[in-house]
Formats: C-alpha cells, sequence, structure tokens
C-alpha cells in the first residue's frame, strides 16, 4: 500500500516521534507490512519536480493513493483561503491540495492532535484560523466537512497524541494495510480504540500513591499529581503507561502531569497545566472511571488509611521510607 505524507502547520514532531519506533524500526515495521512511502516530505528523497509530478499522477488517478497521511493542523487564513501555508512548489494553498487529495484516498489519517482537532497550532488568538482536518476541536467539520468519507468509507482516522506515540501510528498504517479497521474500531472522535479505550491511568507508576490519595505538592515530588499538579491521566485517552515510549518511559513515569494531549481542545486548559483546579477543595476533574460519589466516599477512606511509608514519600524526591522487608520469607 501506498503512503503519502503532508506536513501541514505545526512543528514536525510527530515525525521525529515515528523515527524513535524501537524494535522493529519504523522502516523495517511498514516493510514488513507491505506499506511504502510515496513521499515524506523529511524522509523521501525525491524534491521539486519529481513531487510536482507525483502528485499530478495521483491527481489524475495514475498513480493509486491507498493512505494519505496529514501531520499538522491545516490553516485556513486569511479569509479562508489557506494562503497563510502554500504546498512547496506547487502555487497552492495547503487547505486546497488537502482538499483535493483526501476524497482519492482510500484512507486519511491525521497524524497528531495538530492534524486530528487543530491542537497546539490552533491555540491562543489562532491567527492562521488553523484547524484539523475533520475536527475544528471537539466540533466536527474541520478542513474537510463532518460527512466527508475516504474511498474506503472511512472518516478520518486522528491519531492524536502531541507527539502521537510512534506505535499508534505504525500499529494503525498495519490495520489499514490488513483491511481490519472498521468504524466501530474508531472511538467517538475518531481515534483508535486499540489506544483510545485506555486511561492513561492504567499502568501509572504513580498507582500506588493513587489508591492512598497521598498527593505531591511541588514539583519534583514522587507522590500522585492529581489533586495538585494538573495531572488528568485519570481521564485522558491513552496507552502511555502500558506501553512506554522509546521503550521505557512516559510523562508521569518521568514526573510530569498527564495534561491529555490525546484530547480535543487540551490546548486550552484555561488554568496552569501544572495545577489542578478546584472547587471547595475538590478537584474539578474526577476519574472518568468511576462515578464520582463513590471516588470522593472511597478517597475519604483511602486518605485515612494511608500508610505513613507513602505519606512520607509521596512530598519526597526519592523513596525515603523502604518497604518493611522484614517478615518477608526467603
Amino acid at each position: 500500500m501506498n503512503i503519502l505524507w503532508l506536513q501541514a502547520s505545526g512543528c514536525g514532531g510527530c515525525t521525529m516521534s515515528l523515527l524513535c519506533a524501537e524494535a522493529p524500526g519504523v522502516f523495517d515495521a511498514l516493510e514488513g507490512a507491505g506499506l511504502r512511502f510515496l513521499w515524506h516530505p523529511a524522509l523521501s528523497l525525491e524534491t521539486g519536480e519529481e513531487v510536482r509530478a507525483l502528485l499530478r499522477r495521483i491527481e489524475a488517478e495514475e498513480m493509486p493513493l491507498d493512505i494519505l497521511c496529514v501531520e499538522g493542523a491545516v490553516a485556513r487564513g486569511p479569509r479562508g483561503t489557506g494562503r497563510f501555508q502554500m504546498l512547496a512548489g506547487m502555487g497552492i494553498p495547503m487547505l486546497e491540495a488537502v482538499r483535493r487529495l483526501a476524497p482519492l484516498a482510500r484512507h486519511v489519517v491525521a497524524v497528531g492532535t495538530c492534524a486530528a482537532y487543530g491542537g497546539m497550532t490552533s491555540a491562543g488568538g489562532n491567527p492562521s484560523d488553523a484547524v484539523g482536518l475533520q475536527y475544528e476541536g471537539a466540533h466536527p467539520g474541520g478542513a474537510l466537512p463532518s460527512a466527508f468519507r475516504a474511498r474506503g468509507g472511512l472518516k478520518v482516522i486522528n491519531v492524536a497524541g502531541c507527539p502521537t506515540h510512534p506505535g499508534w501510528v505504525i500499529e494503525t498504517l498495519m490495520i489499514l494495510a490488513a483491511g481490519d479497521l472498521a468504524e466501530e474500531a474508531l472511538d467517538r472522535f475518531g481515534r483508535p480504540r486499540f489506544y483510545a479505550d485506555h486511561l492513561v491511568h492504567h499502568g501509572c507508576p504513580k498507582n500506588e500513591y493513587y489508591e492512598y490519595k497521598a498527593s505531591a505538592r511541588a514539583p519534583g515530588e514522587i507522590g500522585c499529581m492529581m489533586e495538585h499538579m494538573g495531572c488528568i491521566g485519570t481521564q485522558a485517552v491513552g496507552d502511555c503507561n502500558i506501553r512506554p515510549w522509546n521503550g521505557a518511559g512516559s510523562c508521569t513515569s518521568a514526573g510530569y502531569a498527564c495534561i491529555a494531549c490525546t484530547a480535543p481542545e487540551f490546548e486550552e486548559p484555561r488554568h496552569p497545566y501544572s495545577e489542578t483546579p478546584k472547587i471547595g477543595g475538590i478537584p474539578v476533574g474526577l476519574p472518568s472511571d468511576m462515578p464520582k460519589a463513590w471516588f470522593m466516599a472511597l478517597a475519604s477512606l483511602s486518605k485515612a488509611a494511608t500508610p505513613d511509608r507513602i505519606r512520607r514519600n509521596a512530598v519526597a524526591d526519592r523513596i525515603e521510607v523502604p518497604p518493611n522487608l522484614k517478615g518477608l520469607k526467603r
């Protein structure tokens, strides 16, 4: 299957993340699944007239386009013309190129949250009027209409993340190559459910502290970051702590709060990322996998039962009180 990859308005971080795929690397994985790049602006050798000729052949339907991948948000400004970002050498806006090529593709994949929903590119005043391929934030309809379907029958597949995980991209492409991705395999925001049915909280190395509501209060402390430090891993979709980045890490394992980068409009949280908004001392955002009343009741009981070891370690920058192993039989 052929892949055409376009980089629209963004930082290129999703391509850099993709190159971090390991065991196997991205090229071996794609080749093994029968996938190849027709062209990628950062990874392909072809430039200039070679690329123009390729795009003309695709438009003339002389070259099949199996998968169109778009990385980065699509700028619609100024005034809907899209001319804030031109497709180099083609003399047309990226907006127009996406609208021409998407209907010719068997599948269309938005790589990263910017391409999916607008993401960081659309933050602030959004002077370029940047949007996702089929969403503007959480609202259907972006560079492409909400009713758009690729030739294979699916809407845009949103492999969201900022940057997105290399495994999510490769697995999505491999499932498409196998012909096994159906509409029901996508969640309500078009994200593949193989990772979107998980919470970042699942497998978090701070879960012992979470269970006892033993909370960090300052950067560098090893307790749970939900109560005070802005972490929303109990609400954010992603298997980041089950499928570690680069085989070893994740945001929360590195001591950073999860900011739900796979979600529409994560770029505008309306509060500092490192602070938990509260009403009456209770966090506004509570875990999505249990009723709020249950959580509040369990939280009170858990705090009352917190072992001294966990309470003290939670506000330290390293383990100060190790587990008591005296009774462990050898």
